[in-house]
């Protein structure tokens, strides 16, 4: 295990931290790099430690201020540690998480009835008991004015078969945020979901050949999905323009469907 790389440049980056689960690399680096852009001290977070530590260079490398740390997001000593550690950087704070880790390339497709049931607690575990945990965690150090925004998934809404642990866990999700947004909401902290499309990552082209066209037929505007797309939603739904937006679920995908 490589020790975290730490990246620190003016002290004009904002108070507080703002910490990504599964930040070693897709949308959670670019989150990462985004956020780092605007002038948080971002907290890259996940079990691979050595992308993790390459999304911090890549931040100080940019000019940013940024650190990485190990968390395995089922488990409730290991999110203490990330969140102390975390609260830490930021002068005793957390200002952001964004709870962006989640099992998706690697999940079986099958029916339903020959899902392995390992598997599903697998899928629940890092789904969605990893953005509770995390939640728990960083609680304490979270004040008026924060925020946090979970990872759902636009296929909770169409019910696409044969993934039904997957779509099961990015569902409980975003009652999870609503039950957060009601709980957190007297301290002052946002709590939203993004619910992206398919959304071209490295996982994504790993999952089919023709991942660059996938679906682009069934949306509104006739393009794939750019992590770009995601990260602008996310830095919204973090921003005071947003302050008064809470429990909500953001669709992000070109307009396949509406809720």
């Amino acid at each position: 295990m490589s020790n975290p790389t730490t990246a620190s440049t003016d002290a004009a980056a904002v108070a507080g931290a703002t910490l990504i689960t599964g930040a070693a690399g897709g949308l959670g680096r670019a989150f990462a790099l985004a956020f780092a852009e605007r002038g948080e001290r971002v907290v890259c977070a996940d079990r691979n430690v050595d992308g993790a530590a390459e999304t911090a260079k890549l931040i100080s490398e940019a000019g940013g201020t940024a650190t990485s740390v190990f968390v395995d997001v089922t488990d409730a000593d290991s999110t203490a540690q990330a969140a102390a550690k975390a609260a830490d950087f930021g002068g005793g704070s957390i200002r952001i998480l964004v709870n962006n880790a989640a099992i998706y390339a690697t999940v079986t497709r099958a029916p339903f009835e020959e899902l392995d049931p390992e598997e599903w607690d697998l899928v629940m575990g890092v789904n969605l008991k990893g953005p509770w945990l995390m939640s728990r965690a960083v609680s304490p150090y979270l004040g008026e004015g924060s925020s946090i925004v979970n990872l759902s998934s636009a296929t909770v809404f169409s019910g696409s078969a044969n993934w039904a642990h997957y779509v099961a866990s990015k569902g409980g999700v975003i009652a999870l945020t609503r039950v957060l947004a009601k709980e957190l909401g007297e301290r002052g902290v946002t709590v939203n979901a993004v619910a992206p499309g398919f959304t071209l990552t490295e996982a994504s082209y790993g999952l089919m050949a023709d991942a660059a066209s996938y679906g682009v037929d069934r949306g509104s505007l006739k393009r794939a999905s750019q992590p770009d797309d995601i990260v602008g939603a996310v830095l919204f739904l973090t921003d005071s323009a947003s302050g008064f937006i809470t429990g909500q679920t953001l669709v992000v995908d070109g307009g396949r469907q509406f809720i």
